[in-house]
């Protein structure tokens, strides 16, 4: 069986990895002595990330649309335009509003009409009231009175006349007949008094209780409907004074001194443009008038690196060739949005104050942000092109004068470029940098942990 032999090596360096193809056993190309190297040193190691932003200010006053539904622009101001106290910012399209409000002017009128009607309507309920208990019924009861005493009156005489008649018959100067007649005759004036007695009864008992109540229930309906009629002319009337109130919104003027700019929407927004004939809605941010004194930047901070950040780390901030000192404000708890606008990257809003004292700022300059992760005092540093990450171990390449010593690091935090040593080596000793290029022996041993790894993870020997 022939063997093949599969050259392969690896090198990690801080920046990631990157694959080579060396030849076991054999030597690099370039001596030792031409290989480059870093004198080792003691110093200062800044940790810091670089982001792109855009200056903003920290207290905004916000223009709102305050006209319900959907609204035309007529006119706006150019952005970035200093303007004063009373200025005209913005003009919104009034026809319809015009519209509405003769319409709601008519229906006031009519709900006012309808109240003064429901309001007379009350009034007469409550005077039949009064003029059924003091008049109708007084009147009935009087008459009824009255009637009862002319009845009691003719049942008396009645009874005179009978008595006169009995008496008569016994001295038989009456006939029976004429008894009889007396008798009937008292009899039926007896039932009228009785009659006239139950009329009264069922009018202060029954007939006056059932009138109060037909006339009182007429009475709570006059109100029922003239409340009704009330608060339907107070909506009218509330409609009519929104919609007077809403055409003066629709013009829009400046409430103090400043510079007047419109809202960046964010990219994954679909909000509607602030130029003339666009269409806004209500509580939109028609404008904005930053406080020039309070500005900061927006950046995007990368979730690797995200749990490094807190408020009141130190930044610099470089705009137009001139640097900044800042300080971090405000990091996000909760991730921005990802999608194409960002490549789906995943990013965290921070934001960056500036000193109130500059000058010059103006929203939406372009400005380049580096915020100081970490500063680290008289540390021996390694550049990353000097390290190897091999079987676990991280490990540099020393040139000494009996050639390159193999060293096992203990290592810290990191830049881009350097890395804290925290033993491997010493101050003043020279690494060799791209060992993979320079150091046969590293070529070796990235080459057989490469053969390690394939065995490891396919279970056989490369043929």
């Amino acid at each position: 069986m022939m063997k093949l032999t599969v050259l392969a090596g690896m090198i990690l360096a801080a920046a990631g990895i990157a694959w080579v193809s060396v030849v076991p056993g054999e030597s690099s190309s370039s001596s030792l002595d031409s290989a480059p190297t870093h004198l080792i040193s003691r110093g200062e190691l800044i940790l810091s990330v670089t982001e792109q932003g855009t200056l903003e200010s920290a207290n905004n006053t916000e223009v709102k649309c305050r006209v319900r539904g959907s609204n035309t622009i007529t006119f706006v101001i150019d952005s970035g335009t200093e303007v004063t106290a009373g200025d005209e910012l913005i003009r919104l399209e009034t026809l319809a509003i015009e519209e509405e409000i003769s319409e709601r002017t008519k229906f006031y009128h009519l709900a006012e009409s309808q109240v003064a009607r429901s309001a007379a309507d009350v009034e007469r309920a409550k005077l039949a009231i009064s003029e059924y208990e003091q008049g109708r019924f007084v009147s009935e009861l009087s008459s009824l009175q009255k009637d009862l005493a002319v009845a009691e009156s003719r049942l008396l005489n009645s009874k005179n006349r009978l008595k006169h008649s009995r008496m008569m018959s016994r001295s038989e100067y009456a006939s029976e007949l004429e008894v009889e007649e007396r008798e009937f005759a008292s009899e039926q004036a007896e039932m009228n008094v009785g009659l006239i007695k139950t009329r009264i009864e069922v009018l202060e008992n029954y007939t006056k209780k059932e009138e109060l109540v037909r006339l009182k229930g007429e009475l709570k309906v006059a109100e029922a409907t003239w409340e009704a009629d009330v608060e339907r002319a107070l909506a009218d009337k509330k409609r009519l004074e929104r919609a007077k109130e809403e055409l003066a919104l629709c013009t829009i003027v400046a409430q103090r001194d400043g510079l007047v700019i419109y809202p960046d929407g964010e990219e994954w927004e679909n909000a509607p443009k602030i130029e003339e004939g666009g269409t806004v809605n209500k509580d939109q941010t028609l404008l904005l008038m930053p406080d020039l004194t309070q500005m900061q930047v927006k950046v995007g901070i990368h979730e690797s690196i995200i749990d490094r950040l807190e408020s009141g780390m130190e930044s610099n901030i470089t705009l137009n060739r001139e640097v900044l000192s800042g300080e971090v404000t405000y990091v996000a708890e909760v991730a921005k949005p990802a999608g194409w606008w960002t490549g789906n990257v995943v990013k965290y809003d921070t934001v960056v104050s500036l000193p109130s004292t500059a000058e010059g700022l103006r929203p939406g300059m372009s400005a380049e942000v580096e915020i100081v992760l970490a500063r680290h005092e008289d540390v021996l540093t390694i550049p990353t092109s000097a390290c190897l990450e091999i079987q676990g171990e991280f490990i540099c390449w020393v040139k000494t004068s009996s050639g390159a010593e193999r060293r096992v690091l203990e290592l810290g935090d990191s830049s881009q470029m350097f890395i804290v040593a925290l033993s491997g080596v010493n101050e003043g000793e020279q690494v060799i940098l791209d060992p993979l290029a320079n150091v046969p022996s590293a070529q070796d041993e990235a080459a057989a942990s490469v053969r390690n790894s394939r065995e490891q993870r396919f279970g056989f020997e490369d043929l």
